[in-house]
């Protein structure tokens, strides 16, 4: 496979270009990049059986509004049963067979049906609810990896590391409360699992957008076409316009998109963020 060189598909999965063929599918998996999933979804939506379950597996947010990818389902794909597949999962160590544990989100006997589906020896996916947590958590977790890369980027210490990953997961809980999503959603997998994971692992695209970017790498030479996609440099600005509609704070989403767009230096934005008014935690 192009994405994953050496990796063969097991000989239970057709292959096929044919969306007439795919869509006979019980339920269907669309894991269609962010910025695309709202063409994805009206084709699929256009040739498969109303009222079938669609898995998203994209995180993020639809730059040109702002909007969670659940929020894109529901304007694209009304008809059909919402479900999101996400958390702590690099593909390659799911295709290798490595032990990972995931949360899928739909209406509970919906979500519970495809866990049986999809659950495997080596791949253990957790039931929800919570779509929009689950949603949020995938989304917002990409903001605060590319702030951690740039933090191991400049050589700030692990110390300034795991205190940006803290406050950023704080902001995360803040945001989902003004939102509807549940704290437990997002202290679970698809939260604070997935936010360790990619805030992290050198392996994560986010996290390395950051860390070249902490090297003083440009953002041109970073964001040209053909690059590897980093889902946060849209994410960062969707998720302030979103937090100050419900006039949340939050500062390290701040300051990364700050930085993103080129109006905050490096060196500022670690002072902005260390001269904040202390407070209680």
């Amino acid at each position: 496979m192009f994405f994953l060189p050496g990796v063969a598909l097991p000989t239970a999965i057709l292959p096929t270009g044919d969306l007439a063929v795919a869509v006979q599918a019980e339920a269907l998996l669309v894991a269609a990049p962010t910025q695309h999933l709202r063409a994805s979804l009206t084709l699929v939506a256009a040739a498969a059986p109303k009222g079938i379950p669609l898995v998203i597996c994209a995180k993020g947010v639809e730059q040109t509004t702002g909007k969670l990818v659940t929020e894109v389902f529901r304007e694209t794909a009304p008809a059909f049963q919402p479900a999101i597949l996400s958390g702590p999962s690099f593909a390659r160590d799911s295709a290798a067979g490595l032990p990972t544990a995931v949360t899928i989100a739909a209406r509970f006997d919906i979500a519970q049906r495809l866990q049986a589906s999809l659950g495997h020896t080596t791949f253990r996916p957790y039931a929800s609810d919570d779509i929009l947590g689950v949603a949020l958590g995938g989304a917002a977790k990409n903001v605060y990896a590319i702030a951690c890369g740039i933090v191991d980027g400049l050589g700030l210490g692990e110390s300034a590391r795991a205190a940006l990953l803290a406050r950023g997961f704080a902001e995360l809980l803040r945001l989902g409360a003004a939102l509807g999503a549940r704290s437990e959603t997002l202290m679970g997998l698809s939260g604070l699992g997935d936010l360790v994971l990619t805030a992290t692992s050198p392996n994560s695209r986010n996290y390395r957008f950051g860390y070249e970017v902490g090297k003083g790498r440009a953002l041109a030479e970073l964001c040209a076409p053909g690059g590897p996609l980093a889902e946060g440099v849209m994410t960062a600005p969707a998720l302030i316009v979103r937090a100050r509609r419900e006039k949340i704070e939050l500062p390290v989403a701040e300051t990364v998109a700050s930085v993103l767009d080129g109006s905050l230096p490096l060196d500022a934005a670690i002072a902005r963020l260390m001269s904040r008014p202390l407070k209680p935690e």
